[in-house]
């Protein structure tokens, strides 16, 4: 096969692998997380409710001191978690794509005019998707913390407690989330450099 491997000596090469690498990195920690709730009384035995992605959370929970206590745990965040995920999966696979064209069709790549121009475009609406999702999913996340740490306010239940693990991952997908929007609007300059628009401002340059 006539692969072209020197395109990743180049900046346009690098971040192609950055992008794949790091998309990746994003959707994985918010789609393998599991968090804990765990619940109870003084002289009771401890119950324990998980929650996931897509984090659609309904959870009611009836402890008994001294009266029932009924408590209800509800949220649905599967929008924002959703839209970053799509993010992060669009943006692995065209990372995944344009790497092929960039190693396989290189030489063709660079005499149409129209792909160079195709891929800044499609760069753009990813960088625009990564900054929108990520600030969706941060505002989210938000929510989420906030909802599965209640306060119990009824007298009657102030024996009784929720504790929430660690919301460190899902903290990390935000920041893996920005740091891709960073890294695509990074990458714009070295597609811009590939088109016509300044290849030809190049041209006027060097003939003045």
């Amino acid at each position: 096969m006539d692969l072209n491997l020197s395109v990743f000596q180049e900046p346009r090469g690098v971040m192609r692998v950055l992008h794949f690498i790091f998309s990746i990195c994003a959707f994985a920690t918010i789609t393998g997380y599991t968090g804990y709730l765990k619940s109870g009384c003084i002289d009771q035995a401890e119950q324990r409710d998980s929650f996931s992605y897509p984090f659609e959370i309904i959870i009611t929970k009836e402890m008994e001191n001294k009266k029932f206590c009924n408590v209800t745990i509800a949220g649905d965040f599967s929008s924002d978690a959703k839209f970053f995920v799509t993010s992060g999966v669009l943006a692995m696979l065209y990372s995944l794509a344009i790497i092929f064209v960039y190693i396989k069709m290189d030489k063709t790549y660079k005499s149409d005019t129209k792909a160079p121009l195709i891929d800044f475009m499609v760069t753009v609406l990813l960088s625009v998707l990564w900054l929108s999702s990520s600030a969706a999913w941060a505002n989210g996340l938000t929510g989420l913390k906030s909802e599965t740490n209640p306060h119990i306010q009824d007298a009657a239940c102030k024996d009784c407690y929720f504790i929430s693990t660690s919301f460190s991952s899902l903290n990390i997908s935000v920041i893996f989330g920005f740091l891709n929007f960073f890294l695509w609007a990074a990458d714009l300059w070295f597609i811009y450099k590939e088109t016509s628009w300044f290849q030809g401002n190049q041209r006027q340059t060097d003939g003045v």
